[in-house]
């Protein structure tokens, strides 16, 4: 199986339907994420298929479970899930937010590259950011634990916006030290095609 057959055979799985100029796109980025991550080391997953999977369907994932139009992806990286997000959202308003140079530089040339209007690159700590307009969804992947996330990034919420940690295993004990005023709603398991190993989405709101 090609590396286009296996990331549209994985957004069938998922059940969502993005016309082939969006999965086109989202290849782009994978092309753009392995020549990049040959000098700045991005990503330890170099495997295309395996890439397609850990990035951009492990991304994707989460999709079903957002609401709103604008989001902030925390501790970006590579993107991720903020650029496979903003390609099969194009209407959404996208900041991704990355302290590190380098990783900011790529996030800037995909933003080129790929012509991603709907995204804004942020090279700041994210504690220290004041967005003129707040995000309805603020989401991060492996970027601390939740109530580390929420103390450094909880002010970039609008009011009944979430915020969205993808986790691997059911974090029971993060959950118990949730800073006050925020409260989980809901913790989904996720099933990512090609993916071993548990995946959970912890949705948070402030009380």
């Amino acid at each position: 199986m090609s590396v286009a057959e296996s990331l549209s055979s994985g957004i069938a799985t998922l059940g969502l339907n993005l016309p082939t100029a969006t999965q086109q796109r989202l290849l782009d980025y994978l092309a753009l994420l392995a020549k990049w991550n040959r000098t700045y080391n991005l990503t330890a997953v170099r495997e295309p298929h395996a890439m397609v999977a850990y990035h951009v369907l492990d991304s994707l994932a989460v999709l079903p479970h957002l609401t709103g139009d604008s989001l902030a992806d925390v501790g970006s990286g590579g993107g991720l899930p903020g650029i496979p997000l903003a390609i099969a959202q194009p209407s959404w308003r996208v900041a991704l937010v990355e302290s590190i140079q380098k990783k900011a530089a790529f996030l800037e040339q995909c933003r080129i590259d790929l012509a991603l209007e709907n995204i804004t690159v942020v090279q700041q700590r994210v504690e220290a950011w004041r967005p003129q307009a707040l995000f309805g969804t603020v989401i991060s992947r492996a970027f601390s634990d939740l109530a580390e996330f929420v103390r450094l990034s909880g002010h970039l919420l609008s009011p009944g916006g979430v915020m969205a940690a993808m986790k691997g295993v059911h974090p029971y004990e993060e959950l118990a030290q949730l800073p006050t005023g925020y409260a989980a709603t809901a913790v989904l398991p996720l099933r990512v095609p090609e993916v071993d190993g548990a995946r959970h989405l912890v949705l948070i709101s402030k009380n």
